[in-house]
């Protein structure tokens, strides 16, 4: 399974998407538009990623990509179905998708902007919108927690 992330603004997100996906062994991860990168213009370290992460972007590929939808395209070409985590009137509970009817390197999980979200031209690209429902008061969760949840449920289902 890969990861994409499109326009994730907080290094502390990203350095918490990497370690979640060293720990679920997630193959690579493309980071999107805005989202930061584990060094930077530099060639440095940035320290508020690898606070969290804990030298998890050592070990899990990482690539950098300016446009979302050409990925998305590019990788639908190769066969992968596409994943995004998003509440939308077309999303489904994540629970409700079974991955062994997928082949998981052939899986890419999509999450959005902190605030925004994912946009229709991404959701329009998707195969599955998957939403994680909300039982309490609030409406979402943070994007490194949700993307925790679902890729777990994706890799032991």
């Amino acid at each position: 399974m890969i990861v994409i992330l499109h326009n994730i603004r907080s290094l502390y997100n990203v350095g918490s998407i990497f370690r979640t996906a060293d720990a679920a062994g997630i193959e690579k991860i493309y980071l999107c538009g805005i989202t930061p990168k584990p060094v930077n213009e530099f060639g440095r370290l940035r320290s508020q990623l690898t606070k969290v992460s804990l030298g998890a972007e050592k070990y899990i590929e990482w690539e950098y990509c300016k446009s979302t939808t050409r990925l998305i395209d590019k990788l639908r070409r190769n066969g992968y179905k596409i994943f995004s985590i998003e509440q939308s009137k077309k999303s489904i509970p994540y629970y409700s998708l079974k991955a062994k009817s997928y082949k998981l390197k052939a899986v890419a999980l999509v999450l959005g902007n902190e605030i925004k979200g994912l946009p229709q031209s991404i959701l329009k690209r998707s195969d599955k919108i998957l939403e994680i429902p909300m039982k309490g008061k609030k409406e979402s969760l943070n994007v490194s927690v949700a993307f925790g949840i679902v890729a777990f449920h994706l890799i032991n289902s």
